[in-house]
């Protein structure tokens, strides 16, 4: 996830469907900038978007621990997970994990992460997501803000330390809840554009039945949209 966090345009059914994640109703879905091509997809993204304020701030976070004794370290990193995981609510943040989808983390299955060896000898490491909703009032800096006062008081256990990973980014629940209010835009759009034509043009439109796409618009906004496209024809 290291270098899906700090891009800036993602691709939904299609990047899931890459990596064989099922798709399902109210998913998160992390705002990556990640650009995966198929022969027959158009990554170019169209003027006619939704912008709007994601539904989560997500900072990634790695805890490491460099005890000798291999069963020491990894009782070290869970049970500093197990710490944050009971802080969390106190600070209003939610643990998750995952690449593309975000699945809440919680005491039931922190137990799943897998942890690795960290580039220093005799280091064992795992990562995880922090995140916060982004209501209003809740700018970047606020979101941030949230994240980092928790992860310095998360307590330590052990040799086990937590640092955050990358830069913030963000993520958008079910973004294909949003298509009856794009398709109005491109609708909008395309009536306004042919109108101007007078009234012997109409308008053939395209794209409309692929997945919702999203791009990173601001520190907490997205761009959602349809890769779609229209032409103005005269009519028959």
């Amino acid at each position: 996830m290291r270098k899906i966090a700090r891009s800036l345009i993602g691709l939904a059914g299609l990047a899931l469907a890459l990596f064989g994640v099922p798709v399902a109703v109210a998913q998160e879905i992390m705002v990556t900038g990640s650009r995966l091509n198929a022969d027959d997809y158009d990554a170019s993204m169209p003027i006619i978007t939704l912008r709007r304020t994601a539904d989560f701030a997500i900072q990634e976070v790695k805890v490491a621990s460099d005890s000798r004794d291999t069963a020491a370290r990894q009782d070290e990193i869970y049970a500093m997970i197990r710490n944050a995981i009971a802080s969390s609510g106190r600070f209003g943040v939610e643990l998750g994990s995952g690449e593309y989808v975000v699945e809440a983390l919680d005491a039931t299955n922190y137990r799943n992460l897998t942890l690795t060896r960290d580039d220093r000898p005799d280091t064992s490491q795992t990562s995880f997501l922090v995140k916060t909703p982004l209501t209003p009032g809740i700018d970047a800096k606020a979101a941030l803000d949230r994240i980092t006062r928790f992860i310095a008081a998360v307590p330590a256990v052990g040799r086990a330390l937590m640092t955050a990973q990358g830069d913030m980014t963000l993520s958008v629940v079910n973004p294909d809840q949003y298509r009856p209010a794009i398709i109005d835009l491109v609708a909008a759009d395309a009536a306004a554009t042919a109108a101007k034509f007078g009234n012997g043009y109409g308008v053939e439109v395209k794209g409309l039945d692929r997945p919702v796409l999203w791009a990173r618009a601001s520190l907490t906004d997205v761009f959602l949209y349809l890769p779609s496209s229209y032409v103005i024809r005269p009519r028959e």
